[in-house]
């Protein structure tokens, strides 16, 4: 699955630019403990862009359908996040199919 690298890469930073904005909402509006909130949103914004990196290698596209996941379940800290985890794991999802389509056209 090389074609739609870039694409998988570009949902991850921008999910992990989502995320590390969620610490200071957690904080400061939804009164959620600042070690708590960096620890987890701020370790996923970290693990989004390692993951970007980590593509090039065969289980990096499953690995990175794990931490879709992992993005949803922060919407318990901050319930804001489960829509924007599930609209990121369209986007994921969309990303997979349309590199696929994209490597079948190149094939013929």
């Amino acid at each position: 699955m090389r074609g739609p690298r870039a694409l998988l890469a570009t949902v991850l930073v921008c999910e992990a630019i989502v995320i590390a904005l969620a610490i200071p909402v957690a904080v400061a509006v939804l009164k959620v403990d600042g070690g708590l909130a960096g620890l987890v949103c701020g370790g996923l914004a970290v693990v989004c862009v390692l993951m970007a990196g980590l593509l090039r290698f065969p289980w990096g596209v499953a690995a990175g359908s794990v931490l879709q996941v992992a993005v949803i379940a922060t919407g318990f800290m901050v319930p804001t996040m489960f829509g924007l985890g599930i609209l990121f794991g369209v986007l994921w999802a969309g990303s997979i199919w349309l590199g696929r389509k994209a490597e079948k056209a190149q094939a013929r």
